[in-house]
């Protein structure tokens, strides 16, 4: 029986799992829920998910939501084409750099996001510049880690918890170019993003409302 896959169009940490989904050729059914017609708080899918969020998965019987926990459980129910080192101290590694993404960068992005995209009133130059600071120090960690062409090794599940943040940074240059980073994003993570976007999978999970 496939999984089946309710994600929102946008979210990175949906967009982490729907990049493991891929990865690893795990039969799906896609099931795109609308935050703006609040999809996610209808009483169908809170039968489903009482806490209303996405990304949520269905596997037989089973009904799992949280993205970290979602992909591990990806990882140990389906073993192909592996997202986890078997090393332990490298699996600890990975797991790592999947929470500092979630507790520090994805903040840090969101922060980008309330004074461009989602921002009520203009917000001062100055004020952006420190958003700008504060993300690009965040940024310039990962950077860091990059000695090869992933960030622990071989591709893993820490690259794709990273990249459905760090891309999100992107999507401000594309909205609105002179609010965005531009070519400020530190340059091994920069070539590292390219090399994730080749993958054969990756234009499949683009956010739909992206393309349009």
């Amino acid at each position: 029986m496939a999984v089946t896959f309710y994600y929102g169009s946008g979210s990175p940490y949906a967009w982490k799992v729907w990049l493991a989904l891929e990865h690893k050729a795990i039969p799906y059914e896609l099931k795109l829920l609308s935050f703006d017609r609040g999809d996610t708080k209808a009483p169908a899918f809170r039968a489903l998910n009482p806490r209303g969020t996405v990304p949520t998965i269905t596997d037989g019987a089973m009904t799992l939501w949280e993205s970290n926990a979602i992909v591990e459980y990806l990882e140990e129910r389906y073993r192909e084409k592996p997202l986890l080192p078997t090393d332990l101290a490298a699996r600890a590694k990975v797991r790592r750099i999947m929470a500092e993404a979630d507790n520090y960068l994805a903040p840090a992005v969101g922060k980008l996001f309330d004074a461009t995209l989602y921002a009520k009133e203009p917000v001062s130059a100055a004020a952006l510049a420190e958003v700008h600071s504060q993300l690009i120090q965040e940024l310039e960690r990962y950077d860091a880690l990059l000695t090869g062409d992933y960030l622990t090794g071989p591709l893993s599940l820490a690259d794709f918890a990273v990249f459905s943040h760090a891309r999100l940074v992107r999507r401000i240059d594309d909205r609105q170019p002179k609010n965005g980073l531009g070519d400020r994003m530190p340059k091994k993570l920069g070539a590292w993003m390219k090399r994730i976007e080749a993958l054969p999978y990756y234009a499949k999970t683009v956010p739909p409302h992206w393309k349009s």
